[in-house]
Order: structure tokens, then sequence, then C-alpha cells
């Protein structure tokens, strides 16, 4: 059977695949409609509420989130499970097949940041913040640092540990660490990429190490 050939999406309407057995042009086939790699980003640090992502997607309709869940499980990329008591609520994660995208997705991020059409003003959301924080890490900037940086964004919460020039993340209260930011994920962004005032957000910890620290991010230089 050939792998080119039109077809149905739920609401009934032809969807053209690729006529090409490159990977690239089935990756485009697996994440490439509108929003579904946004999606998967922010499955890319644990399980997420559809509330939650509908929240953090800013624009995205209840039934285009819906429908690129589905489309995005079915490719066995996503999956659906109950989160035990005392939650018990329905939550998406990436499976470990669509973890190996994140990295990818990144790594698109900042190649599109090099744009000048590129308005690094606009909304991110809390997995962005991170996503961008590990992506843009200077190790250069960062030789012989080793720190372990909270984040506290509303109902999310993130420590990140700093050392051998990686950043390692992960989804817990951000307890014991050297460095604490707590505000509005594009407020903290703008703090450590666009060079804002700390008096914008709340820094708890060591202040000479939170000066340093965002000075390990460097955006890309954009194209001329």
């Amino acid at each position: 059977m050939q792998l080119q050939k039109l077809t149905k999406t739920r609401k009934g309407q032809e969807k053209r695949r690729y006529d090409d057995a490159c990977g690239l042009a089935h990756a485009l086939e697996l994440i490439g409609e509108r929003w579904a790699m946004l999606v998967l980003r922010e499955l890319g640090y644990g399980p997420r509420r559809f509330s939650e992502l509908k929240a953090d997607l800013q624009g995205i309709s209840a039934n285009v989130l819906t429908q690129r869940l589905t489309e995005l499980e079915a490719r066995g990329l996503v999956r659906k499970l109950r989160l035990p008591p005392p939650a018990s609520v329905q939550v998406y994660e990436a499976t470990a097949w669509g973890l190996e995208a994140i990295p990818m997705i990144a790594a698109l991020g900042r190649w599109a940041a090099r744009s000048p059409l590129h308005d690094p003003t606009l909304r991110m959301s809390h997995v962005s913040v991170i996503m961008s924080l590990q992506t843009l890490l200077s190790s250069e900037l960062a030789e012989g640092l080793e720190a372990r940086i909270g984040f506290r964004f509303g109902d999310a919460d993130y420590v990140t540990t700093l050392r051998g020039g990686r950043l390692e993340v992960e989804r817990r209260e951000p307890d014991g660490c050297d460095v604490t930011f707590t505000g509005a994920p594009s407020t903290v962004a703008a703090v450590i990429h666009g060079g804002a005032s700390f008096e914008t957000i709340r820094v708890e910890g060591d202040m000479a190490l939170a000066k340093r620290f965002v000075k390990l991010f460097p955006l890309p230089e954009k194209v001329a």
C-alpha cells in the first residue's frame, strides 16, 4: 500500500500526505499540523491536564486541542492516563518516543530565533521558558559553575540544576535552591533574555549568583 494517498480527517476533509520516503516528510506528517509541535512541547517536562494545555497555548480552541491530542495519541506520541488518588484526574503525557522529539523541537526554536521577524517580547508558557534555558545555555559562560536554581510560575514549579555546562530540569517544589525566581513566565523570561529589571519579579537567595545566572543564556545572533 502506497504511503501517499488522500486521507480523511475527522471532519471528512481531505488531507494530503507527502509522496516522499524521506524521514523528514514523515516527521511533518506526524507533527507538522498547526499547533502539533507546540502541544508536544508543552508535554516535555511531564503530564498536563487538558485545561492546563489550553491555558498555556494561547489562541488554540478546545476543539483544535482535542483534535491534536487525539492525532498525537493515535500516532504513538502522546497517551492519556489517570493520576492516582488524591488527584484522580485525566492527564496527557508524551510517550518515550514522543519525548525523543523534544530536543529537536527545542533546536528548531533556537534556529528560528535568529529570524529578524522573531518577536521575543511575545507571551511564553512556563514550559517554553525552561526549554529556552536548556537550549540557550552557554557552556562556556557556565564553565565551573554549579548551582540549583528554582522557579515558581504560579501553579508550576521547577528545579534546575546547573553542572557540567548543562541544565537538568525537574518539576517539583523549589526547596533548598541557591536562588529562586518567582513571577509570570513571560516576566521571568524578560529578565533572563531581555535584561529587564530584577524588580519586576521576586528573587530569593544569592543575588550575586542570580545576576550571573541570567547572563548564561545569550540569544542567537539575527541573520542579516
